[in-house]
């Protein structure tokens, strides 16, 4: 079995600049519909974050692991702390949970998340759902459908 190592910025073929943020995230939803039928739930969070970034670089789109988010508070820029788990295409960012059930703080979190980076549209995916349809989590900022 091959074994697959992760860089921490994953993908160098880009996807077309134009490509809007609901096409990102239809394939994004695809590519974890695909991991979840392979895998299924139970997992830990960092198995499906391997696999899934995995499995959008080979759709070849640009996926960063684990993008530190600042801080600007009073025009001061604070580096602590918050970290996405997956920004495809600088566009989208993905929170992946492998939970019995998602709280409203990590809605919140990841609205948070959107807010700091000045992205429009985030996806929560709990993997430890039954159905990954019911474990997914639109969440936007401002975003023009």
């Amino acid at each position: 079995m091959r074994e697959y190592h992760t860089p921490h910025v994953m993908g160098s073929a880009p996807i077309l600049a134009a490509m809007h943020e609901n096409e990102i995230s239809r394939s994004i939803v695809d590519a974890a519909l695909r991991v979840h039928t392979i895998l299924g739930p139970g997992l830990l969070e960092s198995v499906y974050h391997a696999v899934l970034s995995y499995e959008l670089e080979k759709r070849g789109l640009r996926v960063t692991r684990q993008q530190a988010i600042p801080i600007v508070y009073e025009e001061v820029r604070i580096d602590t702390g918050f970290h996405a788990d997956l920004i495809v295409e600088d566009k989208v960012i993905v929170e992946l949970k492998s939970v019995e059930t998602v709280a409203p703080v990590h809605k919140k979190q990841l609205l948070s998340y959107l807010r700091l980076a000045d992205k429009r549209l985030g996806l929560l995916i709990n993997f430890n759902s039954v159905l990954i349809k019911t474990g997914i989590t639109r969440i936007v900022n401002r975003l023009d459908e």
